[in-house]
């Protein structure tokens, strides 16, 4: 994975100046989700690196209709030529980073054991928002394994609150 992260660096970049540049920065962020939910899919995954599959037959299947202008097929195009298709949802992901860092935006990320109530979810936002003195944008997730709370990743901020990190917590404190 961080080798993926690392590769798609430089790609994700210069999707970011390209979109900046135009002044296109939504845009971009849409056809990029597109072509990374497309490219995550396991079919394409499994598709993209045949070398049947000709360029011209990978924008098409990945490029939206008209989302981003030219400049978006173009990189696409870069994409497969250096035969880094594949890498399209860690270049959507760190795109989206950037775009959240220029826009001072901060991207949070709340991973509950059940799904949370939408007060309960602008509470969390509130007070993000509070603690970063900037505007936040909160993504949810289920995941039953933490067995009750949430945790909140926000960037270099992570804030363990589930069930389970308190019992991992409790269990580390008497071991030790």
């Amino acid at each position: 994975m961080s080798q993926s992260i690392t590769l798609a660096r430089p790609y994700a970049r210069a999707a970011f100046g390209a979109a900046q540049d135009a002044q296109q920065l939504p845009a971009w962020s849409q056809a990029l989700g597109f072509s990374a939910q497309v490219a995550a899919d396991p079919r394409i995954a499994a598709l993209l690196p045949n070398p049947q599959l000709t360029r011209e037959q990978a924008l098409a299947l990945l490029a939206p209709e008209g989302a981003a202008g030219e400049e978006f097929t173009r990189f696409l195009g870069v994409l497969a030529d250096a035969g880094r298709l594949a890498l399209l949802p860690e270049i959507a992901a760190l795109y989206e980073q950037l775009r959240a860092q220029a826009e001072h935006v901060v991207l949070a990320r709340v991973t509950s054991a059940a799904e949370l109530p939408p007060g309960e979810l602008d509470v969390i936002k509130a007070a993000l928002a509070k603690r970063f003195g900037r505007q936040v944008e909160v993504t949810t997730e289920v995941d039953a394994s933490l067995i009750g709370g949430a945790i909140i990743d926000a960037g270099d901020v992570v804030i363990d609150g589930s069930l389970k990190g308190k019992l991992a917590r409790l269990q580390t404190a008497l071991a030790g």
